[in-house]
Formats: C-alpha cells, structure tokens, sequence
C-alpha cells in the first residue's frame, strides 16, 4: 500500500529527524538498548520477536512472558501492574525503553507513572488520560463527537437515567448495541436483536452484570458492513506512521458463528482496505484523532488501534484501543519491513520525524489454536508436541503457554498458538497457516477453517 506515511501539510506531522538519539549519523553508530516488555499472550510474542530482531535490541526481557518468548528473549517474573516493582527491576538491569503490550497498565497509568518517577526511561503507551480512549467507552465517543470523527450515533446512561436509556433503545432498529463503558476483558460488549431483552440487559449491566465496567453503559446505533483494523504509532508531537491493515476473526464458530472471543485468527493486508479508503482513514480519523489529542493537551506516544467499519466505501470508526490488537499484531509485525523498535523508540521520545515505516510486499496471516471449550470452560495444563519442522515462511506465537515442572510445554490458556506464515499471495499464507495449524498437537484442540475466506472471495470478485 503507498499510504505508508504522510508528513502533512497543516504541520503535524514533523518534516525533521528530530532528536532521535537511533538516527543514524557518519561519525556515530546507533546506540544500542535493553527492552522490558510488559505481557504474556500472542501480541506480546509477536512484538518479541519483531523487538530482537533489530540490531539496536541489546537484550530483551518479557514480564511475564510464556512458554515461547523464550525463543526471543528472557522472562521475567515481574507483573504488569506492578510499577515500583518493574521500576526498581528496569533500573538494576539498564532497560533503555519499556513497551506496554496489554490495555491494563496503561489505563492504571503506567506512563504517568514513569514520567513522575523515572522520566529518563521512555515508555511506549499513552498517558493515563490518553488511554481513556479504551478505559471509558463514553469518553472515546464523547472525543469523537468533539472532533468530528465518523462514528454511531449513541448516548450514555447510568443507573438513575435507565428509564431514558430505555426509551433510546425504542427510537434504535435492532440490533441494539450495548456496551460497558470500562474495561471488562472484552466481554463488555451485548449485541441484542430483540428490544424487551435489550431493555433488560441494560438494566442489569447497570445492575452489575460486568461489575464497575458497567456503572456505565453506551447505547450506539449498530453498523452494518466490513471491519478492519487500522494501526497507528504517534509520537505526541504530531507525528505518525501507519501501519499495515488488518483484519481479525472474533467468532469461535466457523461462518462468524457463535460466542465472542479474544481473536481466532488475523489476515493482512485487507481487500476493501485500498488507498481510497485509506485515505479517508486517515483525512479523517487518524489526523483528527492525533490533533484532537494535541489539542486537549493529552500526552499520547505509543499506538493507537483503530477498529473500523466499512459501511458503504466510507470507514467509521467502532471502538479506540490503546495499543496494539491481538491477534492483528500476530500479522502486522510479519509485514513490517522497518526497524520497529527505532521506530517506537523515536516516538516513545517525542521524535518520529522523517523515520519511514516500509511494508513487506505479499500476505501474512494467523490462525489461532485454541482449547477445547473455548471461549468457555477449558482444561489447562494439556502437553503440547510441536513439530521439528514446520511449513516455509511460518512462526508459531505462543499465547496461553508455559513450562510446567518438568520443562513440558503445556497449555495454560484459551487460547494457546498463533500460527502465522507470510506468502505471495494469501492463498499461498493461509494455506501454510492452516498447514502449521494441523501440525501442532494437543488434546482438544481446535481452530477455525475458514479464516480469511471472506477477503479471498472479494479479491475473486475484484480481479
């Protein structure tokens, strides 16, 4: 995709290096750093392996880690939450740049943490008033209302306005979309198609049906059309770069049936997702997301996630996340050319500037291993025999992972490989994925058939 980057005119984006301490200069070689991850799942591997890969990546620690980020670094008994404790650990072992993985730290203020304590230590994420834009529902939609950004129609309600929340449901078509304003391990979201039992699950989500996430509830207008995943690094100056397009596969059946889950698969690039649509993306969404942020005073150097819709040729934007998706980044860091820790390294400090972000030609794709049961009750602890060898172009992410006792690999979660390959074409890497997937044994396995058969049907169409 040629939409790579932009240094826009109106001046947010910088035209200058910057001070990047990584860029590179004739008379000095960049200057290499230790890296403290913070995360354990299939996102966490992914960014691992991209993160030990460049040249700059001196060593890498993963707190917590799993059963195969090992393979790219060392695991650290530290938890995320944590942060006097990952601040005197990151001190004794000279870690140069912290890089969050999962939503929690950053909504509990883990930058805002660092910048008070230890401000020579750069951390990739937001402030805690950035990452408002995943922690509360109400204030992402308010933050688009204020900056014009194309989103559904909506409105929020508390226990003492449910009658009103009530009536707003009545003035919606079904399906009626109903979600917790905080974070609730992404389960806070009810899509409902009949309006009495929308009436009372609003009432008992205001209830505490998912605890304090669900003192308050955002009612929306429901979308209808194609969702894709859009990632951006900002740097808090204006500058970004964005990523390469994904998509994920949230059902756990086959066909976009049944529950919702944590992600049964990713695809990247995305059909629909041309450079007229991503134009648009970023005219207007990116752009007025990163200015909106510069002009509430909001403090913002990491990645935002945008999850979009395409209804009609035109994106709408479903939902804010603070950092990277997962099982998108199980895809996207497989199509970056770029030295990405430079690149998170130059935003975590203020300092994009001209950095280019390169995208890899060709697909790369991730079908997601998952225990038997899930996203429901699933045993734990099963053995897993991975091949000696494994398809061309294929990495296995491990997710719910670990080493029991007895140095066993064994499953400890839901959902517990990632398997990706990358290809010419997304025939070529779906089918290697699949392959990988067939490949990895353990009892009560299971893995969805058909990802990314939607994107190969309109790809047919289009050609």
């Amino acid at each position: 995709m040629a939409l790579q980057y932009k240094v826009n005119p109106a001046g947010f984006v910088s035209e200058t290096p910057g001070d990047n301490p990584f860029a590179p200069a004739d008379t000095q070689a960049p200057r290499k750093i230790n890296v403290l991850l913070l995360g354990s799942g299939g996102r966490e591997a992914a960014l691992a392996w991209k993160i030990s890969s460049s040249p700059l990546c001196a060593r890498l620690y993963i707190a917590p880690g799993n059963g195969g980020t090992t393979a790219f670094g060392e695991n650290v008994a530290l938890s995320p939450l944590d942060f006097p404790a990952i601040d005197s650990w990151a001190e004794k072992h000279d870690i140069g740049l912290i890089v969050v993985g999962n939503e929690d730290p950053l909504v509990a203020g883990i930058w805002d943490y660092f910048h008070e304590h230890r401000p020579s230590l750069p951390v990739v994420g937001p402030s805690k008033a950035g990452a408002a834009l995943e922690g509360s529902k109400d204030f992402a939609k308010q933050f688009m209302t204020r900056h014009n950004i194309p989103t559904a129609r909506f409105r929020s309600f508390t226990a003492e306005t449910v009658d009103d929340g009530c009536r707003f449901l009545e003035e919606l078509t079904a399906p009626y979309v109903l979600k917790a304003d905080g974070l609730a391990a992404g389960k806070g979201v009810l899509i409902i198609n009949d309006l009495d039992q929308a009436k009372q699950s609003l009432r008992e989500m205001l209830g505490g049906m998912f605890g304090a996430s669900s003192a308050t509830v955002v009612i929306e207008e429901f979308l209808s059309g194609i969702e894709c995943s859009v990632f951006v690094l900002t740097d808090g100056n204006g500058g970004y770069r964005i990523l390469p397009v994904a998509k994920d596969y949230k059902r756990i059946g086959e066909g976009d049936t049944g529950l919702n889950t944590g992600g049964m698969g990713a695809v990247s690039p995305v059909a629909f997702a041309d450079d007229k649509f991503m134009r648009q993306v970023e005219d207007n969404i990116v752009i007025p997301t990163i200015k909106g942020l510069i002009d509430e005073g909001i403090t913002y150097r990491g990645f935002i996630f945008l999850g979009l819709i395409d209804v009609a040729g035109k994106p709408m934007v479903i939902e804010y996340n603070v950092r990277m998706g997962d099982p998108e980044t199980e895809v996207v860091m497989l199509r970056i050319q770029s030295d990405l820790l430079q690149l998170m390294q130059a935003a975590a400090t203020g300092s994009l500037g001209s950095l280019p972000l390169e995208q890899r030609p060709g697909y790369a794709t991730t079908v997601m291993i998952v225990s038997g049961g899930y996203p429901g009750s699933y045993p734990k602890g099963l053995p897993i025999d991975i091949p000696a060898s494994l398809p061309d172009e294929t990495i296995l992410f491990h997710a719910g992972t670990k080493r029991d006792a007895d140095d066993v690999l064994v499953t400890s979660g839901g959902r517990v490989i990632a398997c990706s390959a990358t290809g010419a074409t997304l025939e070529q890497a779906l089918g290697r994925s699949f392959e990988a997937a067939r490949a990895v044994e353990f009892e009560g396995k299971y893995f969805r058939r058909d990802i990314g058969a939607d994107l190969m049907r309109i790809e047919r169409e289009r050609n």
